[in-house]
């Protein structure tokens, strides 16, 4: 080896002695050609149906992609002009709001990037606005009062994963009263 990285299509080799900023830039590196190559699939796909229409579905062959992983790269990409698309965030993140209004897919992106959401975590706080909403048909009301200064702190956690209060109240308690449950069923 000659001291520099080299790649091909099965293999990355490193040189002995590769310094730690170097490795971790390099890893950097191959995580945005990972996550962009689903955009660029994606956007590749879309020009080729619109400009070659009989040529898709061959398109489609000289990938090693199967047909419903390259359409929902399309898909994706085709509900986000690349003016809409987060740099922060995945493809997967705009894949889980992809099928939401784009009023909707601009709040989930927006709360995923001051929260620096996972992509499992922007599924997760999905999940548990609509368990509030569909709950909420048929909700009692619960007051409670709290000193000012618990109700800002509060309020400041709810803002730094971005949520409502009430919604991150909610979750909140429906967490802590997991355990327990689970504890008394076992």
């Amino acid at each position: 080896m000659n001291g520099r990285s080299t790649t091909r299509r099965t293999a990355l080799s490193l040189p002995p002695g590769l310094p730690l900023a170097e490795w971790s830039h390099l890893g950097r590196q191959i995580f945005v050609i990972a996550d962009s190559s689903a955009w660029w699939l994606g956007d590749w796909l879309i020009y080729g149906r619109s400009h070659y229409p009989d040529r898709y579905k061959r398109a489609l062959a000289e990938t090693s992609f199967d047909y419903q992983t390259l359409r929902n790269y399309a898909w994706v990409a085709g509900k986000f002009h690349p003016s809409r698309r987060r740099d922060k965030l995945s493809f997967q993140h705009h894949a889980e709001v992809a099928g939401m209004s784009v009023s909707a897919q601009d709040e989930w992106l927006s709360r995923a990037e001051r929260g620096r959401w996972t992509r499992s975590e922007l599924r997760k706080q999905i999940r548990a606005s609509r368990r509030i909403a569909a709950e909420g048909a048929g909700a009692s009301l619960v007051q409670m009062s709290v000193v000012p200064e618990r109700r800002v702190r509060w309020q400041k956690a709810a803002e730094a994963v971005g949520l409502e209060l009430m919604e991150w109240m909610v979750l909140m308690l429906d967490e802590a009263a997991e355990e327990p449950l689970a504890d008394a069923s076992g």
